[in-house]
């Protein structure tokens, strides 16, 4: 068994498909089924299930896929601890939410690598309630999310910052003028949220059923860039984070209602799996995100 043959495993197992696998890792068709003819002779086991052009895990892929991929997370350290440099250098893969990106990130993705210009960053966009897993896994190497506290036996929180909500309205909006905005005055009112499995749609959506107000949801969506388009256009009020909306309330295109209601409190956060070695690329990173 390689380490070749798992990467190769992996990439399967990501595309449920041999040809896009191979055309991915730049192989030959041939060359990727001969390497995983070989791990399943190994195993004494298939890996995977051959459905016309589509194949899916079995059982026991499942199982080698966790393995695999600590492996390679393993093999990714190595690259960056074991040789002595002052200088870490390899893959860091960086799971992040998407409301980070609007200003914060661009900044301390260009800053980091005029530091540490070895290091390549691969960047995945992640959801709350699936990070853990792929931290886990060896999927992630460092998450920075926004999210109200997050509190996991199995992660380690390296960072912490208060963060804000708001709605957000088109400056010819009803409610653009009101001097004072609480529950009330969102009773049925057109409401644009974030996707279904997001903590920020969930507390707005519990608040109104504590206090008995009527939700009127006309879109969902994980995107905020289409939730202000919407909010812009006079389609409703929007619901995200403060720091996704910092160029529409400078050019006036959106206005921030002066919500005197329940707090929804909150934070950037930065993890690790409680078992991950802090090595000398995830402390350039988590650096740059404290000194902000």
């Amino acid at each position: 068994m390689t380490l070749t043959q798992l990467s190769t495993f992996i990439e399967i197992a990501d595309t449920n498909n041999f040809t896009s696998a191979a055309n991915k890792l730049g192989y030959a068709q041939s060359t990727v089924t001969t390497q995983i003819k070989q791990l399943e002779e190994e195993l004494g086991c298939p890996v995977f299930d051959r459905l016309g052009k589509t194949v899916v895990l079995t059982p026991a892929g499942y199982r080698l896929l966790m393995y695999a991929n600590k492996l390679l997370q393993l093999e990714r350290e190595i690259h960056m601890e074991v040789p002595e440099a002052d200088e870490p250098s390899g893959v860091l893969k960086l799971g992040v939410s998407e409301s980070l990106c609007y200003n914060r990130l661009p900044h301390y993705l260009m800053e980091y690598k005029t530091r540490y210009p070895k290091v390549d960053i691969q960047i995945h966009f992640i959801m709350h309630d699936t990070f853990p897993e792929m931290l886990k896994k060896g999927e992630l190497d460092l998450v920075y999310t926004l999210n109200p506290l997050i509190e996991d036996e199995n992660l380690d929180m390296l960072y912490k910052k208060e963060e804000t909500l708001g709605f957000y309205v088109s400056p010819t909006h009803p409610l653009a003028k009101k001097k004072k905005v609480v529950e009330a005055d969102l009773n049925d009112v057109p409401l644009l949220l974030t996707s279904h499995n997001c903590s920020f749609r969930h507390m707005l959506l519990n608040d109104f059923e504590d206090k008995q107000i009527k939700s009127n949801v006309i879109l969902e969506t994980s995107s905020k860039e289409v939730l202000k388009q919407f909010a812009m256009n006079g389609l409703g009020v929007a619901f995200m984070p403060d720091m996704a909306a910092e160029k529409e309330l400078e050019n006036k295109s959106l206005v921030r209602l002066p919500w005197k209601g329940a707090d929804f409190p909150i934070y950037s956060q930065v993890f690790v799996h409680k078992d991950k070695y802090v090595n000398k690329a995830i402390e350039g990173m988590l650096n740059l995100i404290s000194e902000d």
